[in-house]
Parts: structure tokens; sequence; C-alpha cells
């Protein structure tokens, strides 16, 4: 990736600097890969660094194609988010991502093809990808690439792409709105880790506080692997006894589960997804009370865009566990029929019993998946 000119009109007259021996000093061994287009304001001067002999996925990317200038740090970070979500996913799965938080994202499933797989994932929220950048678990075809250039999209991220799709992505003449987009191929996503248990060493997470100090953490992992771990709902109170889940999720629900809890990693908390046939409905996040981001998901389908698709028999996620079950019965009486949520309120059971009442099925999920970037 060859380094971008900056333009010190419009940067600050610091610069960013050379900070690879201050991380050397802390025991992080990094190279500068190059200056970046500005951090996340234009204001801000920004660089770009990756650990010393391992480029990694998003590390080791090739630029395939060149804006009118080079990346940003917003564009990395959601780079990088969205990579997180399709991590899980062998099968084609496309995720649109925009300010570090999707704004839509699918996987297919049967009958499903990597153009519909992207027009699901940007239709969730078409306004809110509008300047989105937008990755892909497979390579990109033509057909794909041609969908994409109908609209403004800041990046296109994928292990691959067809050299078709590639001619596509260059035809700044049939596709002036998007003569300016940046074609990026990154490395094998099987390399990033995604399981409690996998080897997280140069993995970690750094945390710069307002004062310059540091917060260095494990990656946010989970111990979800597959569908046999989504158990139903369990909990014991003095009241009420010891209460179980006892709506039983379809196959089809127990997928939808599984997909929505993989893309909830991603989301800004408190942050839940509603999804449905593999793909998400409409994503609620960013709130400071979890019935909030409930209600916020609902809104955006009942309301952005009414009409395009109903939340009867969908699934939902939830980072965190429901302090009361409020937030379980805004989404019930919108439709959601299966849940998957931490436990570890003091009224889980009080919450599983109105699961009960309501036909929905809960699973408590194994652990909390706040993520605070």
């Amino acid at each position: 990736m060859a380094a971008p000119k900056l333009s010190r009109s419009t940067y600050v007259s610091r610069n960013v600097g050379d900070y690879a021996t201050t991380l050397q000093m802390l025991g992080l061994d990094y190279e500068k890969v190059e200056d970046l287009r500005y951090g996340t304001n234009p204001h801000q001067t920004a660089a770009f660094y990756r650990p010393v002999g391992a480029p990694g996925v998003i590390g080791g990317m090739t630029i395939l194609k060149t804006g009118k200038s080079g990346l940003s740090q917003t564009n990395l970070e959601d780079i990088s988010y969205a990579l997180n979500i399709l991590k899980f996913f062998r099968e084609p799965a496309c995720a649109c991502m925009k300010h570090v938080n999707p704004s839509g994202a699918a996987v297919a499933i049967p009958g499903d093809t990597v153009l519909s797989v992207y027009k699901k994932a940007r239709d969730c929220d078409p306004r809110a990808a509008f300047g989105s950048v937008v990755a892909f678990s497979v390579k990109v075809d033509a057909a794909t690439a041609r969908e994409i250039m109908g609209t403004f999209v800041e990046c296109v991220v994928a292990p691959d792409f067809d050299a078709d799709a590639l001619a596509v992505f260059n035809d700044a003449t049939t596709y002036a709105l998007n003569k300016s987009i940046r074609i990026i191929r990154c490395g094998d996503l099987a390399a990033l880790p995604k399981f409690v248990g996998d080897p997280v060493e140069g993995y970690r997470t750094i945390k710069v506080l307002a004062d310059g100090s540091l917060v260095v953490a494990d990656p946010l992992l989970t111990q979800v692997r597959s569908c046999d771990d989504l158990k139903p709902a369990e909990a014991e109170s003095k009241e009420l006894g010891r209460v179980r889940s006892t709506v039983a999720a379809t196959p089809a629900q127990k997928r939808d589960l599984l997909i929505a809890w993989y893309m909830n990693i991603s989301v800004r908390s408190n942050g839940v997804i509603l999804l449905k046939n593999g793909s998400s409905l409409a994503v609620g996040t960013g709130e400071q009370d979890r019935v909030g981001a409930v209600e916020k998901a609902v809104w955006k389908v009942e309301h952005k865009y009414a009409g395009t698709e109903t939340i009867d028999g969908a699934a939902m996620a939830s980072d965190g566990f429901f302090p009361f079950y409020d937030g379980l019965e805004v989404a019930a009486q919108a439709g959601v029929r299966a849940v998957i949520a931490p436990a570890g309120s003091l009224k889980d059971a009080e919450v599983i019993v109105r699961a009960n009442e309501l036909g929905v099925a809960f699973c408590h999920a194994p652990e909390r998946v706040f993520s605070h970037h």
C-alpha cells in the first residue's frame, strides 16, 4: 500500500509522527504502513501500523483500486468491524458498515447468490448504506460489482475479485458516481480468532484514554460455536423457583439466532440485531438503555422502510441481559419469536416466564458481548 501524500493545508501542523519506537517500548513490535488521509475527522492526522512479520488480514491487504486519496482511520475501522462479522461464515456473507456499525448484514441461505446477499445487506437500511464500506466473505463477481456501482460506496473489501468484477469497478465512464471507489483485497478471514480458546497473541485490543493511559485487553471472542450451543434459558428466584424456557426454537430460528449473535458482537452496545432468513432487518445500536435499543430496531422496520419486510417470525440477539422484561415485550409485540441474550439479571426468572407467556423461544448465551468501540 503506497502512502498517500498529506495536504498540510487541511491538517493540523503537528504530524502524527512515527510511533514504532513507542510501541516497541510497550512490547509491541509494529511497523508503519502509511500515513492516512485523516483520522476520524479531517483535521486529525493519523497513521496505520501493523505487526512486524505478520501483515495479517488487514495489515497485509492489497489496494487493487485507489480513490482520489488514501484511506482514513474510519475506513480502516469499518473494514475491521465488517471482517470481524464475516469471519464466522464460510458461505457468502456481506456486511455494510457505516460509522463503525453495521447498517445491514446478510448470510446466504439456500438459493442465495453473492448478489442477492449483497442486496439484502444493503437494503436493511439503504439510506444508511450510502457511502458505506461493503465487505464480503467470498470472491466478488461482476453481477455484484455492477449492483454496487449503482450507488455511492467508499470501499469494497473481499478475499478476492473476478477479473470481470475489477473491470466494472474501474469503469469510471459508465459509473461516474463511484469513480473514486476503493477496491481492497484482504487476507484469509480464517486467520482471525473467533472462539474462546483460539490463540489471541497479537490480537489484543488497545484503548488510549484521554490522558494517554492505555488499556490492553483480550479480543472479544465467543463461546457459541454452533447451533448446538444455543440452550433454552434457565434461572431461579425465591418467588418463582427454577424456571426454564418452554418454547422450542425451530431449526431456522436457531440458524438466525446464531447469525444474529455473531453480527451483534460487532455492534456498539447497547445493541440488538433483528434478523430473519439470514438477513438483518434492523440494527438497534448505541443506546444507553436496552429497551431503547429494541425500540430503535423495531421503529426502523416499521417506519423507516415500512412495507419492505415484516418482523413477524424474526429472531433477535441482545448483547447484554434484559434487566426487566419490557425490552422482550417490545420485541414480541412486534413479531419477534426467538431471542438470544446472556443471563445475569436479578430478574432472569421473570424474563423467562414472560417469554413463555409471549410464545417466544428464549436462549441464554454463555457470555456478554458488549462492544464499546
